[in-house]
């Protein structure tokens, strides 16, 4: 965990899900917890502390918070919600325990894990179904529990989880949440994090989960605005907006139409870049 704070990647997700053990549930929680009080009280500027819990269906979920609700934790990723009422339930056992610790409601966030077909169907409903929910992490890694759920195979074309990622890309879009991408497994396969990170970013999704340090600065670069879009859109931005003082709304700029349409685009770009 430690190790994780000090690599440079703009949040951390403490596990307590698939990577820990049944039996080591307990002090896997004792663990994170103290981590996340040891970030609190340090003082000292730290990425985003969000923890992984265990999924509604495990029963388990009640005993995560219970542990790691405490002034620190900005938000969790809550696996495989597939219904309305577990995120409503989720939502109330924060209420409660953020209210126990003397927290500010609505303190901790929430991100969907988006991993069964299921979950895809009713993505919209459930990020509507709390104002906790602000983002969505669909799971695209290959032989993850989408992909088996799905029945699909997994390539690195992504043919097959297209419509899965479109879907819960343009319904999270929808709900006015912030959209992720899953985990790229294979840690020594550099080119197809390259590969695959930039297909996520061409459909939309703004960031991913890397699951090793090595993965930060691949996935940096892949969802990063290129430089000439930066220098494309901000000549737009600065000719529509000369041309609109002069009451006009429609220009070329190299023989392309710019209306108003193109310059909330161009806008919509220049501010993402600013996240690079």
């Amino acid at each position: 965990m430690a190790k994780a704070l000090e690599s440079g990647a703009d949040a951390v997700i403490f596990d307590l899900e698939d990577s820990v053990a049944i039996a080591a549930k307990p002090e896997a929680r004792k663990l994170v917890s103290a981590q996340i009080d040891a970030v609190a009280l340090s003082g000292k500027p730290a990425p985003g502390i969000f923890v992984r819990t265990n999924a509604p269906a495990t029963g388990m979920l009640q005993e995560d918070l219970a542990a790691i609700v405490r002034p620190g934790l900005d938000m969790i990723f809550l696996p495989k919600g597939e219904t309305v009422e577990e995120v409503q339930a989720c939502a109330a056992l924060l209420d409660k325990f953020e209210s126990a610790m003397g927290m500010k409601p609505g303190s901790v966030e929430i991100c969907l894990m988006i991993e069964s077909a299921l979950g895809v169907y009713n993505c919209y409903n459930l990020i509507k179904a709390s104002p906790r929910v602000t983002a969505t992490c669909i799971g695209s890694a290959r032989d993850g529990d989408l992909q088996t759920d799905l029945g699909c195979a997994w390539s690195i074309e992504g043919t097959e989880l297209l419509y899965a990622r479109s879907k819960v890309l343009n319904d999270t879009r929808a709900a006015g949440a912030y959209p992720l991408d899953g985990v790229f497994s294979d840690i020594a396969d550099e080119a197809g994090l390259i590969k695959d990170s930039t297909l996520s970013a061409r459909l939309g999704f703004l960031g991913r989960t890397p699951i090793h340090p090595k993965q930060i600065a691949p996935i940096r670069k892949a969802y990063a605005v290129p430089e000439q879009e930066v220098i494309w859109y901000t000549r737009v931005v600065t000719e529509f907006e000369a041309a609109e003082k002069t009451g006009v709304a429609a220009i070329a700029v190299e023989g392309k139409l710019i209306d108003y349409a193109m310059y909330s685009r161009a806008k919509r770009v220049l501010e993402l870049a600013k996240l690079n």
